[in-house]
């Protein structure tokens, strides 16, 4: 299986499965890619994020494609229509899409995959739209909701942020996620079926304050904020079920940066 991109602007991408050429419907603004070898796993994603370049060779993997449909800015709007186009696409291959917590109200946290999606922002709301129409067009697939993704080879925007802003929230909690350790997950979860929400966060709870702090920023210079109400306050994920559904461990922040 291999991707052919039609140029620039928002002409839609290919997948190649064999001889049949799946037109995808993936705006080239969105930045995503679809990366695949012989015997690899597809993983479509934002340039901006860490997980774009991360790919291994998985067993039994070769037309399976793992995609991410994400929004930049000004794309709000096409976010549902692009994810279900992607899995209409998908209707025959593994289908994992990666969704967010800001789905949620963040109310209570500890959020786990049968609790009702309750976004507080134009973002949230159009990736919980985007996950009902992935889950009507592809009953199958695997919707993943993760949370902050960290700790690439190069800096990612996480990294980004806390070396270049000065203002963090003390009141919003995530539960962040190294980029390798959920790729891995991604890739064990390709031979399981398993349909509908799986939450990826990792194992601590942080606010984004004390997150900017573990990757390096320096507290003396930084100006602790409260979040807006336009933010989610707390929109930590309980992954216990994927605790039990996988070997690969969702290391808490704290333990991976110490």
């Amino acid at each position: 299986m291999r991707t052919h991109r039609s140029g620039s602007g928002n002409k839609p991408a290919h997948l190649h499965s064999g001889s049949r050429l799946i037109p995808t419907a993936v705006p080239d603004s969105i930045g995503c890619s679809l990366r695949q070898a012989r015997r690899r796993s597809a993983v479509a994603v934002p340039r901006s994020s860490p997980l774009r370049s991360y790919s291994r060779a998985a067993p039994d993997s070769a037309t399976s494609p793992v995609t991410r449909t994400a929004c930049g800015a000004g794309l709000s709007a096409r976010t549902a229509l692009t994810a279900a186009a992607v899995a209409r696409a998908a209707a025959r291959c593994r289908l994992v899409h990666l969704s967010t917590d800001l789905v949620f109200s963040g109310e209570h946290g500890g959020y786990r995959e049968e609790d009702e999606p309750a976004p507080v922002n134009s973002y949230g709301r159009s990736k919980a739209e985007a996950e009902r129409r992935v889950a009507a067009a592809h009953p199958a697939a695997t919707i993943v909701r993760t949370s902050l993704i960290y700790g690439g080879a190069e800096p990612g925007p996480q990294e980004r942020l806390a070396r270049e802003n000065r203002r963090f929230f003390v009141d919003e909690l995530r539960s962040p996620v190294q980029v390798g350790d959920l790729a891995e997950a991604i890739l064990e979860l390709l031979p399981l079926d398993v349909p509908g929400p799986l939450h990826l966060g990792g194992a601590d709870d942080v606010s984004r304050f004390d997150f900017a702090v573990l990757l390096g920023a320096d507290p003396a210079k930084l100006e602790p904020t409260r979040a807006s109400v336009e933010r989610a306050p707390n929109v930590t994920l309980d992954s216990s079920r994927a605790r039990e559904l996988l070997s690969t461990r969702l290391r808490g922040v704290r333990e991976v940066l110490r």
